[in-house]
């Protein structure tokens, strides 16, 4: 076995005492495989089954929402009571086969919500986006006192929902613009009251957050939380900031930490949004490991960082460097979904990711589309089929385009 297959293959004990098999995280990714009444389904199983088998040491699922007022997309689960409890089981049972570990993702889109498919969005402040996301996503309504408390009571009674189910763990969606994420940046959250105006108020929702879930599930119970290292956005989250929230959660017990970044506005975790990197974090390969160097001296949680990474060695030096502790994959898996298996024996993947372009400049800078196309993939093997790397983004558009704008249809005819 090679040295970088050795490393990979070395078991991590969590700050709660469990044991992960192996340095290979599957980072979430939006399957969109509930119903239309966003009911769990049995194709989650199959397709974490699949991941299971495939040989990751840490399967985080795709967004679970805490309300279904509050969908970031058609189609997405809800897990706000125990309505599908026995569905839960069975996606828990699959996901963790061969030892491994299963977290939900839990989380609440804010305002990152097509318009029309819910009644209306909120987020911390009335915020409108973008001109260029504007005719996507209306402009939300500022959340009350009561609303935010109920939102974190949310968070947690799916956390407890999951762990009695069977999950292994759950992480927060701290990343990528929505709620939590939005409470965070002073671009989003231009509150003046506890929830606002200075960047430790601004933090203390993602910390109540924690605490409710801490006291509703124990503390054996894994919770992590993804996290941007900045949000890339004028007068928003900043590293700085970020590196705070770290200490803050850190000192409050979290088990894991992933680093991530970018919004749909500047979707720098995507890879469609350029920033400026050194050009040894570049041949490094990942996107944000200048940035967890930084949060290895704030912090001694285990870090996850996700994006770009190709190779085992690449990988694997990550590791050894001490920056992290895990490596995640994410877009790999949704068209390869052994490739754990040959990257642990110190292999290439069969497939290397690429970006997805259809010529339509507006649509190819949107994080939107990478995730429309990787969604068609996780559908497909969760219908027993194989992915199709190779499938074409614009073919790919155009179904997706179709089939949301239909689930976004049934989804408000449902409601009305």
């Amino acid at each position: 076995m090679s040295t970088s297959a050795q490393i990979l293959n070395q078991p991590f004990t969590l700050p709660n005492g469990s044991v992960i098999k192996n340095r290979l995280v599957k980072s979430a990714m939006s399957e969109a495989l509930g119903t239309t009444d966003n009911h769990v389904t049995l194709s989650l199983a199959r397709l974490y089954q699949r991941w299971a088998d495939g040989g990751i040491g840490l399967c985080i699922t795709g967004n679970v929402m805490i309300d279904q007022r509050a969908l970031g997309e058609p189609n997405n689960v809800v897990v706000e009571d125990e309505r599908d409890f026995d569905l839960l089981k069975a996606w828990a049972k699959a996901g963790t086969q061969n030892n491994t570990q299963l977290w939900m993702q839990i989380n609440h889109p804010g305002k990152q919500v097509p318009k029309g498919l819910n009644h209306e969005s909120v987020a911390p402040s009335a915020i409108p986006f973008g001109k260029q996301m504007a005719s996507f996503f209306a402009t939300p309504r500022e959340l009350t006192q009561a609303e935010i408390e109920d939102i974190i009571q949310r968070f947690a009674r799916t956390a407890f929902i999951a762990k009695k189910a069977g999950f292994s763990g759950v992480q927060i969606h701290g990343a990528h613009g929505y709620l939590v994420s939005q409470f965070l940046s002073g671009h989003h959250n231009q509150r003046s009251d506890q929830w606002g105006g200075n960047p430790q108020n601004r933090r203390r929702f993602v910390l109540e957050v924690y605490k409710a879930m801490r006291q509703q599930v124990g503390n054996d119970f894994a919770i992590g939380i993804k996290l941007n290292s900045a949000d890339f956005q004028k007068g928003g989250f900043t590293e700085e900031e970020s590196l705070d929230v770290i200490r803050a959660l850190s000192e409050a017990g979290i088990d894991m930490i992933e680093i991530s970044g970018g919004t749909y506005e500047a979707p720098v975790m995507a890879g469609t949004k350029k920033v400026a990197v050194k050009d040894s974090t570049r041949r490094r390969e990942a996107y944000f490991l200048e940035f967890a160097e930084k949060a290895r001296t704030a912090t001694k949680t285990p870090l996850i960082v996700t994006g770009g990474f190709r190779s085992p060695d690449g990988m694997s030096e990550a590791i050894t460097s001490g920056a992290v502790d895990f490596v995640g994959i994410a877009r790999a898996l949704a068209i390869e979904p052994d490739a754990p298996n040959r990257l642990l024996t110190g292999q290439m993947p069969r497939y290397q990711v690429k970006p997805i372009k259809t010529g339509i400049k507006p649509v190819d800078t949107m994080a939107l589309m990478e995730v429309a196309w990787y969604s068609r993939q996780l559908r497909r093997m969760a219908n027993g089929k194989d992915p199709k790397p190779n499938e074409s983004a614009l073919i790919s558009l155009v179904l997706g385009l179709s089939e949301n704008g239909w689930n976004t249809f049934k989804t408000r005819r449902l409601r009305a």
